[in-house]
């Protein structure tokens, strides 16, 4: 399942000759004519949290023309789908800001561990996947966060095996064929067991070769343009799994070729420990000493920060992918996230590797989020609204793409979520966004990325989501029996 390249500015150009093959246009092409929504409840979550209870969108080709309240302009031209959202919120996409695709196959394991007992079990198993493997989980984790209201994720990518073949390809080019919005890490591992580190020693690689490989997916993928349906990220792993050799290299090279950085940090309390006893600092002291704090940056789960670490992610602009379900399920404790958003701490939301998370859906997260957050802080910790705005525009400033997505404003990507709010579920909560939030799981009826649908009354638009479960039930059967 290897995947063609083409070198240089080029990722729109391979994502759309991945997609050739499934039903409809490449999904990176502008939709023709416009798209009108009308009679419905709008959260657009811009900078004044502009709300309107009876209001439209128009959408043109990829892009927000227009949203206020009222009936849409009298006069377009060019309408080809005219959509009456009586009884819905309509919002931004949700944006996912961590995961582990690879991980889809490998649900329902280690029900009973910590991060790093979690870990070792399941590495072993890990170090066997290969490129038709992940082609398959990517395609059930698109399916569940698509289905889910996400119209934009990332991926952490950071198992490569020898023979695996192209792993971060065979992802690209299932999300093409599904249609969502990417934003996938060139991960890696050069720290083994028999180096102190935590993953076995096949699980890693060489560190100049893993330089050189993440390089290579920048050139390969990397699509730096406004619509960009794929851009890429450097992201060694964790402070367990990597030399610093390979944190400071990561950081030169990204920053000389204009990408981003990732990885997880302040995770669980035995990576404090470990970070004490091996550097003699904690991981936010340790990560700011091979230069990965700053504007560029995300750090995932963050959930054992006192309040130095919150100032310097504060002070220099570093993004947190906060990941409610996963560290409930892996009992790592609870993020201080009310304290980090009131520092002025970039933060989004992220539904973290399926294996610990077996749900995989980003709409969820919403829920959980303010949950967790009035266990640690009371009822006045987290409000419905803040908790919209962590999975959409919270989202999109950590991934560095607040000017194109993340909320409802005329010139913005057209990548939004239609929820039914009226159905018996949801019927009599007085507050659309209570009903998104608080309620049980919101039925979708439409989800646009780019102007185009990927969801249609909860199902996917453009693949067979019954062959999508049968691949995946096969590569995971595989992976066992390897």
């Amino acid at each position: 399942m290897s995947v063609g390249k083409s070198i240089g500015k080029s990722a729109r150009n391979a994502a759309e000759s991945a997609a050739g093959t499934s039903a409809g246009p490449p999904v990176d092409a502008p939709a023709p004519g416009r798209i009108v929504i009308e009679n419905c409840a709008i959260a657009t979550v811009d900078a004044r949290d502009t709300e309107h209870a009876f209001g439209h969108i128009v959408i043109a080709g990829n892009r927000i023309e227009s949203v206020g309240a009222g009936a849409a302009p009298a006069g377009l031209e060019d309408v080809v789908r005219r959509i009456d959202g009586t009884g819905h919120l309509v919002t931004p996409g949700l944006v996912n800001t961590h995961h582990h695709f690879y991980q889809w196959i490998t649900r329902g394991l280690a029900q009973e561990c910590n991060l790093f007992d979690w870990l070792v079990t399941l590495y072993p198993t890990w170090a066997k996947i290969d490129d038709e493997m992940c082609y398959a989980a990517a395609q059930g984790s698109a399916a569940a966060l698509l289905r889910s209201g996400c119209t934009t994720s990332t991926d952490h990518a950071y198992v490569f095996p020898k023979d695996g073949g192209d792993i971060l390809g065979a992802e690209i080019r299932a999300l093409a064929e599904l249609g969502m919005r990417f934003q996938p890490t060139r991960g890696s591992m050069d720290l083994g067991r028999s180096q102190g580190g935590l993953p076995p020693d096949a699980c890693v690689e060489d560190t100049d070769a893993a330089l050189a490989a993440t390089a290579e997916a920048i050139d390969t993928w990397h699509d730096a343009s406004f619509d960009s349906m794929v851009r890429i990220t450097a992201a060694p792993c964790s402070p367990f799994s990597v030399t610093p050799q390979l944190l400071g290299g990561a950081a030169e090279l990204a920053r000389a070729k204009g990408v981003r950085l990732h990885t997880h940090g302040s995770e669980t309390v035995e990576e404090e420990a470990f970070c004490h006893e091996k550097f003699g600092m904690g991981p936010t002291d340790y990560l700011e000493s091979v230069g990965w704090l700053g504007e560029d940056v995300w750090m995932a789960h963050c959930v054992h920060m006192n309040d130095s670490d919150i100032t310097k992610f504060a002070a220099t602009g570093t993004g947190v992918a906060h990941c409610p379900s996963s560290n409930a399920r892996l009992a790592a404790g609870i993020a201080r996230v009310p304290e980090m958003v009131a520092a002025g701490v970039p933060v989004g939301l992220g539904v973290d590797g399926t294996a610990s998370n077996e749900s995989g859906e980003l709409g969820t997260e919403l829920r959980n989020a303010l949950l967790i957050a009035r266990l640690r802080g009371g009822p006045a910790a987290m409000t419905a609204r803040q908790s919209l705005r962590l999975g959409t525009m919270g989202g999109a400033k950590v991934l560095g793409r607040e000017r194109e997505i993340g909320s409802l404003e005329p010139g913005k990507l057209a990548d939004l979520a239609m929820w039914r709010v009226d159905g018996v579920l949801h019927s009599g909560i007085v507050d659309p966004v209570a009903a998104l939030v608080l309620g049980a799981a919101a039925p979708l009826t439409l989800l646009l990325v780019n102007g185009r649908e990927v969801v249609e009354q909860g199902h996917l638009s453009r693949v067979d989501e019954e062959e999508i479960a049968r691949n995946v039930a096969h590569a995971a059967a595989r992976l066992r029996a390897e």
